[in-house]
């Protein structure tokens, strides 16, 4: 049995080596290295795949992030509601920008925010919320739309760990996340569903008058060459990184179906356990498990489990050990341990396994035989 991995980068692209190597010589043959035709072929590619009229490339999925909120001229002090429980990057930019963020629960079943929390938190300096689509699945983005609109919100979706996830609405309609909203930010870290060979981001729209706004602000502010019209950033996707992406794109579909089987395997071993809850499933949307994540119970000795599976060559990871209202970074914002509990408590009882488009049946049942045998 080959190691096991959380994720099988090297095994993925053994699959798609050579249409890589193609690809990446062609960008070499050109010398095109920014903004090379690559990239608008991998920008029009993914619009079609997203069903969205507009995707705008970038450098990395917090700029994406940022460059939305930079977008819209919310004062200094305006807050963002964004779920405490998700990885630092969706908050910081916030926070980097002058915004305050809002700290608000998630749901114990979908560790997604929860609408309930949210829409009791909102006040008149509420300007945007930040879903995190966690995981893999959307958020209940029915419910936070209505919100949103009731109380002139906007919605700018983070969707770094869902990409290809699809939300079925109240009427039938099928949406892809990050399309939702006003604006979406994925990311193309190498260990991501759609992952480049390097950092990599995208921003998507329906509205075509932000996406004029954001292609300047990517590129310093400028429409014309040397004419700025807004202060902008320098975030560019790369043309090397486009290249990869232009190949794996095509793949997509399939590395969410083959992340879809192995953790239905999973979750049929363990959901006959009363001390493991995999992951659950919401109705109204796909789960492209991004990561395969288990709760523990409470009488569960975590550290001893990614102990033993260590002992066993079984790698385990910990998304997130601490919520984002307690970390040090943040703690100019006022919160206090005890205030976001059901987070707070996710924090100390979650565990992901690997998960990736390569592994075989015999490596997934040596896993499952290392977690039971505990």
């Amino acid at each position: 049995m080959t190691k096991i991995q959380m994720v099988d980068l090297i095994g993925q692209y053994n699959n798609i080596k050579e249409e890589v190597k193609d690809e990446l010589d062609k960008v070499l043959d050109t010398a095109a290295f920014i903004n090379g035709p690559v990239v608008k072929e991998f920008q029009s590619g993914l619009e079609n795949f997203l069903e969205v009229r507009n995707v705008i490339p970038c450098a990395n999925g917090t700029d994406a992030l940022q460059i939305i909120m930079m977008a819209y001229d919310f004062p200094k002090g305006a807050e963002v509601l964004v779920p405490s429980f998700t990885y630092v990057a969706t908050v910081e930019v916030i926070a980097l920008l002058g915004f305050k963020p809002v700290f608000v629960e998630v749901y114990p079943d979908t560790f997604n925010i929860d609408i309930e929390d949210l829409e009791s938190k909102i006040t008149d300096k509420s300007v945007a919320i930040v879903p995190v689509h966690l995981y893999g699945q959307c958020a209940d983005m029915d419910r936070l739309m209505e919100v949103a609109k009731k109380n002139h919100l906007k919605v700018f979706e983070d969707t770094a760990q869902a990409i290809g996830a699809e939300y079925t609405s109240s009427d039938g309609s099928i949406s892809k996340a990050g399309t939702i909203g006003d604006a979406g930010a994925t990311s193309f870290f190498p260990s991501k569903n759609l992952g480049a060979y390097g950092d990599g981001g995208a921003i998507m729209t329906n509205d075509d008058q932000l996406a004029a706004k954001l292609r300047m602000i990517v590129n310093h502010g400028q429409s014309k060459r040397y004419y700025h019209d807004s202060i902008g950033v320098n975030s560019r996707l790369d043309s090397m990184q486009a290249a990869v992406l232009k190949v794996k794109l095509k793949y997509l579909d399939g590395y969410n179906k083959a992340r879809y089987q192995v953790a239905s395997r999973y979750s049929e071993a363990f959901g006959k356990n009363d001390w493991i809850t995999p992951p659950y499933e919401s109705e109204f949307s796909s789960h492209v498990y991004h990561q395969y994540t288990i709760k523990l119970a409470d009488d569960i000795d975590r550290q001893g489990l990614i102990d033993h599976l260590s002992e066993r060559g079984v790698p385990s990871m910990i998304y997130y050990p601490v919520p984002n209202h307690l970390q040090k970074a943040y703690e100019y914002y006022g919160y206090k341990k005890g205030d976001l509990p059901l987070s707070e408590d996710l924090c100390s009882h979650v565990i992901s396994l690997p998960i990736h488009t390569e592994m075989d049946k015999e490596q997934q049942e040596y896993i499952i035989d290392s977690v039971l045998s505990f």
